[in-house]
């Protein structure tokens, strides 16, 4: 795959213009129809309808003015699937770019390859070329928002219950301040081709009672009372999958706005067939990872890490110095007492990895330290070769400190790292463990329980655990 492929639209010049005028002169119409936004931060999640824009502008548009002229870095976008079926699974393009009559929108490749570690990822152009959903948002986006920004856009199928909350805490490590959280999705479908039909009269009023029971679900952010809704209720959304996934990964507090509802029959009231569409945004309180580091801070911890591998390898005063010149440039935020492990692989293998989970010397010690240590003196490996260090990856876990939990039930798969200690055997996961093995919470803990030399089932009673969160970063965080 060439980083530099482009993936155009299939559906300009039939679901919207293929003439970037004509586009603003959609955007600028439907706006001028709205009230003034309030004068409040932009959100930083929306849900946007996908029909054609001659259908769902109006709607969108009042998602859209609320995020003008905001800057975003990066825009996550969750599209459900209408052309294919999987399980368990994301879906991106392969491509490094979109393009729009707007013109072009580089996809974040380093964070696609930070999220395929944690979670199972499809890369299909096919896929994303053939799904409408994903790309009537990019338009939308690049008419509202000023500045450049990158995309990761991700086709959305069905999940496990599991599944679904290993997606949502792989996805919570790419959110965060600077990234906006967009959800595609239309919302009931009434007619016949639709195979819903279940209102004799009142069609229009009776599914705009049936969205707004689903939003009310959404709004404290309940994905199981959502799900549980469309399943008592057969309401057609299409968007399911994606909008339970964002309500899985959204923070406790977050709380939903409805903006905008409407259907496709409103302006001829023929209700015998019609799509309704919504317009949500909320702003997320997204929680800081354990240890607050910036960029800068990770790339000087990353680079001391493989410094000091190298020194040892090398063994002469200007490895050495080039150690402590590292150290010294270490800001004095890292120079905190805090946990960590380093983790080597070698074409996502695993090639190492030591840690120690008490905070019992400076970061930027203990890192360049287990550093050393994942290389040289992993019992499960031999020691690091020079020609292999080329090729390794460095990935730092840095630890909140453990806190003991009353039960197991208390253990959050893809937020928490967890220890297990039983009759003098001790073992420990770090929480990218689970979701990087598509493990749910029964087998992470039977696992751990016999990593610990216990019996698979020895977890489920007279254990005691602890929990402990991480700010994991690794060099294939910053290859571009």
């Amino acid at each position: 795959m060439s980083k530099q492929s482009v993936l155009s639209s299939s559906v300009a010049g039939s679901w919207y213009p293929a003439d970037a005028a004509a586009l603003n002169a959609i955007w600028e119409n439907a706006l001028a129809a709205l009230p003034p936004a309030p004068e409040t931060p932009p959100p930083d999640v929306l849900v946007l309808p996908h029909a054609g824009y001659a259908y769902s502008a109006p709607v969108a548009a009042a998602a859209l003015q609320r995020i003008r002229a905001a800057h975003f870095d990066r825009i996550v976008i969750l599209a459900p699937c209408h052309c294919a079926t999987f399980r368990d699974q994301l879906a991106a393009p392969e491509a490094g770019a979109v393009a729009t009559p707007y013109g072009e929108i580089a996809i974040d490749g380093a964070g696609l390859e930070k999220l395929g570690r944690r979670f199972p990822l499809i890369r299909s152009d096919r896929l994303h070329r053939a799904e409408h959903a994903a790309q009537m948002i990019y338009p939308m986006l690049q008419f509202a928002l000023k500045g450049k920004f990158r995309i990761l856009p991700l086709i959305v199928s069905g999940f496990t219950s599991a599944g679904e909350k290993r997606a949502a805490g792989a996805l919570r490590e790419l959110l965060g301040p600077g990234t906006l959280l967009a959800v595609s999705s239309d919302f009931t479908h009434y007619g016949a081709d639709f195979n819903f039909e279940p209102f004799t009269s009142g069609q229009r009023e009776h599914t705009a009672a049936l969205d707004r029971g689903a939003f009310e679900q959404m709004r404290p952010g309940n994905a199981p009372g959502f799900h549980a809704y469309l399943s008592r209720t057969g309401a057609t959304i299409c968007g399911e999958a994606p909008l339970a996934l964002m309500l899985e990964t959204l923070p406790p507090e977050t709380r939903l706005e409805m903006l905008s509802y409407a259907t496709s029959s409103d302006p001829d009231g023929d209700f015998s067939r019609f799509v309704a569409y919504m317009a949500i945004a909320g702003r997320a309180n997204w929680p800081e990872p354990g240890g607050l580091f910036t960029r800068a801070e990770q790339i000087r911890l990353l680079e001391l890490a493989r410094r000091s591998i190298t020194a040892r390898l090398d063994r002469n005063p200007a490895a050495e110095s080039s150690v402590a010149a590292a150290m010294e440039r270490c800001p004095e935020r890292l120079f905190q007492p805090m946990g960590c492990f380093v983790t080597l692989t070698i074409d996502g293998r695993l090639r190492g990895c030591i840690g120690e989970i008490d905070a019992r010397r400076p970061l930027c010690e203990a890192v360049a330290g287990r550093a050393v240590d994942a290389a040289f003196h992993d019992p499960r490996f031999r020691p690091l070769s020079a020609d292999e260090l080329e090729r390794t990856v460095i990935e730092i876990s840095a630890l909140t400190p453990s806190r003991p939990v009353s039960s197991p039930d208390e253990i959050e798969i893809g937020r928490h790292g967890m220890t297990i200690e039983k009759n003098g055997c001790f073992a420990v996961f770090l929480p990218q463990v689970a979701p990087e093995q598509g493990w749910d919470l029964d087998t992470t803990l039977s696992q751990l329980s016999l990593k610990a030399g216990l019996s698979a089932g020895a977890w489920k009673s007279g254990a005691r655990f602890t929990v402990f969160e991480a700010q994991v970063f690794s060099e294939a965080d910053y290859r571009d």
